[in-house]
């Protein structure tokens, strides 16, 4: 599916398997012809990457086919959720730019699944089981062999009615009693076992208050969630394969006609390399302070990814890439990062950044002359504006374009050896001065005036371009240096603990270096590239006194070269 941000005609793909459905359940006429999805998150922790490609899925198939998707928050666990998740969620589904017909709660729907459940229980479908959680797990047998029955399976109906209203008195402790779905203790799938239907939890709830103590389990309140909301298609992931017959079970007992059924189809989960998705770690890594929030741009969320630079359309064109498939894979992160390069390379402004600054001294040219020189924005963008920055004698190079005693096929700044200073002069360096401990600290170079760039000698060819700041003419400013989180490929499948797995240079940050004064100003999350050194981005953490930078990506892939070495 090609995700159209700009209006014009997607391209022509191929469909993929939930496509394939859809149309031919419209072109079958099922459900009145209608076509409606939903996005249903739980609100208990910020989305991720994996979260996007469901969003691409449920919304973008309801925009492709004339559909609509709708917004339903999964609330039926009080302990773990809050309103700031769910204005989090928001946010990033309008951020990856989609916008929803409705937004629902599974809440909204307590009061009908109470009297469904109740139902069930009039129709000895449904019982109170007073046995604790380790004796039912115990009791549901393997795979390979039955379950065996509770004791209260079979207690009269009126008996389980009074103890089901007694569980949303609050007057019964947690854990203490469970309503339970009268199937087949048999049954080869384990689901089928009379699964718990209801628990009792006596946090107050984020929108309801205390009005419940008993609240459904996931597999009761959603399929009917999507029942009595009108969902034609149920698109989810992998993992709830197996439970699609027990989804359809309690949709056969509430269906009231052949004229609409709702139809679960599972597509595979997104799973990254060097990347954790459980919400549990996640939340670890916030808690316990490894990371600085949410939006720590290490993190997989979408707010990390928007805070360290990632546009909304490298998500999309990564996620077509990867596409929809039966089948569970690691996909490499760097794809994801090859899609944000590709991206950001048409999008991002040009300026000149200096990480390391070491100053280059050119000893011939006037003291107090200063020139302009021209940059475009973006060379991949015809449209694109043009700004100047001040070239003068001191200037800031990087302290690895200096190499005092070079190898043959160094192309930087070495004595003896000529270059050009991007957009301004070739220049040829003539030595360097050192502090008492060797250190270099300054740069010497002559530089040619009939070289500038634009003038009939700058077509003589030096093999390396240097980019530079005017000492002086420049900003100082924070860069963050921010880099893969785990050390290993999977960190999910390794048996360590994944805090041992953590990469110590995630982050590294730089507090003393250079950029060009157009950046003053610039908003937060404004995509750049710094020339020659990769794509960044404006920090919110900037202020006026001083910018902070984060990096998005490198120009290239460092990682697949240091594993080709390992």
């Amino acid at each position: 599916m090609v995700h159209d941000t700009a209006g014009e005609k997607p391209a022509k793909k191929s469909l993929n398997f939930v496509e394939e459905i859809v149309e031919n359940d419209l072109k079958a006429g099922k459900n009145g012809g209608r076509l409606q999805t939903r996005f249903p998150p739980e609100p208990n922790g910020y989305l991720h990457i994996g979260h996007a490609k469901a969003i691409c899925m449920d919304f973008g198939i309801a925009q492709r086919y004339g559909g609509v998707c709708n917004l339903r928050f999964d609330d039926t666990n009080p302990v773990k959720e809050d309103v700031e998740y769910v204005d989090a969620i928001q946010e990033d589904i309008r951020w990856l730019g989609y916008e929803w017909g409705h937004v629902y709660y599974a809440s909204d729907y307590f009061p009908q699944l109470w009297d469904f459940a109740v139902r069930l229980i009039r129709e000895g479908k449904a019982y109170v089981d007073e046995q604790d959680a380790e004796t039912i797990a115990r009791q549901k047998g393997t795979p390979t062999q039955p379950g065996e029955e509770s004791p209260y399976r079979n207690r009269p109906v009126e008996e389980s009615l009074a103890l089901f209203e007694k569980m949303n008195s609050g007057e019964v402790a947690e854990g203490a009693m469970v309503l339970r779905a009268k199937i087949d203790m048999a049954s080869p799938n384990m689901h089928f076992r009379d699964p718990i239907i209801y628990r009792i939890i006596h946090h107050p709830h984020h929108r309801t208050g205390t009005q419940w103590h008993a609240y459904p389990m996931y597999d009761f309140a959603h399929g009917q969630s999507d029942y009595f909301e009108g969902v034609t298609h149920s698109i989810c992931t992998l993992e709830f394969e197996v439970h699609r017959p027990l989804y359809n079970y309690f949709i056969d007992l509430l269906k009231k006609d052949e004229s609409y059924y709702p139809r679960q189809i599972e597509f595979n989960r997104l799973n990254l390399t060097y990347t954790v998705m459980s919400k549990r770690k996640l939340l670890a890594l916030v808690k316990e302070g490894l990371v600085s929030g949410w939006d720590d741009p290490r993190m997989p969320t979408l707010c990390g990814y928007r805070r360290r630079g990632y546009s909304p359309e490298a998500i999309h064109r990564f996620i077509d890439s990867i596409g929809y498939t039966k089948f569970d894979a690691l996909n490499d992160v760097s794809l994801l990062e090859a899609a944000v390069r590709d991206d950001l390379n048409a999008r991002a402004t040009r300026v000149s950044a200096v990480l390391h600054p070491v100053k280059l001294v050119l000893t011939n040219y006037p003291e107090g002359q200063l020139e302009e020189v021209e940059a475009v924005d973006n060379p991949e963008d015809p449209a694109s504006g043009v700004h100047t920055l001040t070239f003068g004698r001191e200037l800031w190079i990087e302290r690895e374009d200096f190499m005092e005693d070079a190898p043959k096929n160094y192309f930087r700044m070495t004595p003896g050896k000529e270059v050009r200073l991007k957009g301004a002069y070739i220049v040829r360096c003539t030595g360097c001065v050192k502090d008492e401990d060797g250190n270099v600290v300054e740069v010497h170079a002559e530089y040619d005036p009939e070289s500038r760039s634009g003038l009939p000698g700058a077509n003589r060819k030096v093999k390396g371009t240097l980019h530079w700041l005017a000492v002086g003419h420049c900003n100082r400013c924070e860069v963050r240096l921010y880099d893969r989180l785990f050390t290993v490929e999977d960190p999910s499948a390794d048996e360590r603990d994944f805090r041992e797995l953590l990469n110590p240079e995630s982050l590294v940050v730089l507090p003393e270096c250079y950029v060009e004064k157009y950046t003053e100003g610039m908003a937060p999350l404004t995509y750049l590239q710094f020339q020659r050194i990769g794509y960044f981005n404006v920090d919110p953490d900037s202020t006026a006194e001083k910018m902070v930078f984060n990096r998005t990506v490198g120009l290239r892939d460092t990682w697949a070269k240091q594993k080709a070495k390992q």
